[in-house]
């Protein structure tokens, strides 16, 4: 089925899952190395199969380093992210409520 022929609570719920919850395929990428914003979308359609806009990139950024779950750093012209401690344990506790929700479904 099309993107264009799925019912709109199927596009809302998809919307919800991805661009809503970017954070979490922000956290999952930088689980495994650091990297710097303007790559992240190519990264996250990759990895995830969809394309989130650059603004929204960094302005989900500017939160998680603002709530302490990644940091940042300058090296030659560009800022990379990683993720901190407690970033690792909200990515922990994100995937083991999606699990739990999921086999309630």
């Amino acid at each position: 089925m099309s993107e264009k022929e799925q019912p709109k609570p199927i596009k809302r719920l998809k919307s919800l899952l991805t661009t809503e919850n970017l954070w979490l395929y922000i956290l999952s990428i930088l689980e495994k190395n650091e990297t710097y914003a303007y790559r992240l979308d190519g990264e996250i359609e990759e990895k995830h199969g969809f394309k989130p806009n650059k603004i929204l990139i960094y302005v989900v950024l500017y939160k998680l380093e603002s709530e302490g779950l990644i940091s940042s750093k300058y090296r030659e012209r560009r800022k990379y992210y990683q993720m901190s401690e407690k970033g690792r344990e909200a990515l922990k506790l994100a995937r083991e409520y999606l699990k739990e929700l999921s086999g309630k479904l």
